[in-house]
């Protein structure tokens, strides 16, 4: 699990502050490489992978936030020797908010935050969880999710890779709720969202603000469930801001 679940694309040796970034449902780390050169030259940024994936193709996907919380936990241990937070973007942000918690309950909280595009808030994936749908139901989910093209779901030997691997990361993400007996995090928390995300609206998303105790941000972008595409540097630009009033 551990050769290349961690891409550190920004090496800074004596960096201010380290970024953790956690990938969306049937994503990988390639998505975000781009965002890289947005964020300020003194802080380094670890894109993090799944098991599935990358170089860790051949491992088994984790079906359970919660052991693939305990998974990155392993991986970033012994990253923790500075000022760090944590981003996640759908999948990754719920994955975001159980490894805070995890890394909470050591002494290690993070120094931020950010869930992009995923809500505490139960939603239409707990009646109808769409890792159990057939296969056309599945690709029509995933292309109105946004992100990945309608063609490229029609392709076999693409669509081979990619349905294991989305039934996987989506049967973690429709069953995943959080604990009800877990007190609010004491972390500022920033939320991101997409104005025509219809699967996670803003009103949905406001949901986080029950669980946190810190200060709390709520970011909303023109956009679907992937808002930043084509507007990355915006969005970095709000992490970056929320993130250096905490630094």
């Amino acid at each position: 699990m551990h050769e290349g679940a961690l891409t550190r694309l920004r090496s800074v040796p004596h960096s201010r502050f380290r970024l953790f970034v956690l990938h969306h449902a049937g994503g990988s780390h390639l998505g975000y490489r781009g965002w890289v050169r947005h964020f300020p030259p003194d802080w380094e940024i670890c894109l993090l992978d799944a098991p599935g994936r990358a170089r860790s193709s051949g491992a088994e996907p984790v079906r359970e936030a919660r052991a693939l919380a305990e998974r990155m936990h392993e991986v970033i241990r012994p990253e923790l020797d500075r000022p760090f937070g944590l981003f996640g973007h759908s999948m990754g942000a719920l994955v975001a908010y159980e490894l805070t918690r995890r890394l909470t309950g050591d002494g290690t909280p993070p120094v931020w935050l950010g869930a992009s595009a995923w809500s505490p808030k139960p939603g239409p994936e707990r009646a109808e969880p769409r890792h159990l749908a057939s296969d056309d139901r599945l690709r029509e989910a995933i292309v109105r999710m946004g992100g990945t093209p309608r063609s490229a779901l029609e392709d076999p030997d693409l669509w081979s890779y990619v349905e294991p691997l989305m039934r996987a990361d989506l049967e973690l993400v429709d069953t995943w709720s959080p604990d009800p007996e877990a007190a609010p995090l004491e972390v500022p928390l920033s939320v991101f969202g997409g104005a025509d995300d219809r699967g996670m609206t803003p009103e949905r998303l406001a949901g986080w603000a029950d669980h946190v105790e810190g200060d709390f941000a709520h970011h909303t972008l023109p956009g679907d469930h992937f808002y930043f595409t084509g507007r990355t540097a915006e969005v970095v630009a709000r992490i970056t801001k929320d993130v250096e009033a905490l630094l």
